[in-house]
């Protein structure tokens, strides 16, 4: 089997953060820093420390250093996860992620992107299951989709055709670091930053986890210090 992991999981939002990602977000490069940016000047802040309070880095991640030793692979996002996958083609995938990845209402639907990368993979081949574990923390979460499983699983209907939803399994977390198969088990796994959607005051633990494990690049994540000067409007 493979296993997914996207850094999301764990570097995620509080409840009722309005301007938090994970309620919609595009990925361009301006939304994978300046983005960020513009959060830590809304809430006063003089560096990324200001976003503590709404984006914290749950606990969980440091279980994944079990992983050191299976082949390993980093990335920038999950658009570039078939390059990952089509070296390990047909096999069963676990994707640890606060999103499905299975399909997408806006764009173009044959483009892999990060949010149908797991979808097209079904549909074409490259995954023959496909297991969306949800992080714990989406239990206290509403607007989350690992929130209310069947409200998910009925958004995902209208997505995938019945013979590929036969194929996906949407599942949750019971408690930080829990659900994770055996590293015995594991073919390859890969690590994505998702910068969009990840506090960058958490890039130094991603990069350290992703040294630990022996990543070797697809796409190198990006490295995010402060830089004081707001984003042009």
């Amino acid at each position: 089997m493979l296993l997914s992991i996207d850094w999301d999981a764990f570097s995620g939002t509080r409840e009722l953060v309005f301007d938090a990602p994970i309620w919609g977000t595009r990925d361009r490069d301006e939304d994978r820093r300046d983005a960020w940016t513009v959060r830590v000047l809304k809430r006063g802040g003089h560096d990324w420390a200001a976003l503590d309070g709404d984006f914290p880095l749950y606990p969980g991640w440091e279980a994944l250093r079990a992983y050191a030793g299976v082949p390993a692979f980093v990335t920038l996002s999950h658009a570039d996860a078939w390059t990952w996958l089509e070296r390990f083609p047909g096999l069963d995938v676990l994707n640890l992620d606060s999103h499905h990845d299975l399909g997408s209402r806006s764009g173009d639907p044959t483009r892999v992107r990060p949010g149908n990368w797991a979808g097209l993979g079904l549909a074409r081949g490259l995954i023959r299951t496909a297991t969306t574990l949800y992080p714990d923390w989406h239990a206290d979460l509403p607007v989350a989709e690992g929130h209310d499983l069947d409200r998910t699983r009925g958004e995902i209907r209208d997505l995938l055709p019945p013979a590929l939803l036969d194929r996906v399994t949407l599942t949750r977390q019971a408690r930080p670091g829990a659900a994770l198969p055996d590293p015995a088990r594991v073919t390859s796994l890969l690590l994505v930053q998702s910068p969009a959607w990840t506090n960058p005051a958490h890039d130094p633990a991603f990069l350290s986890l992703a040294a630990d494990l022996r990543a070797t690049p697809i796409v190198p994540p990006l490295r995010r210090p402060w830089a004081a000067t707001p984003p042009a409007c």
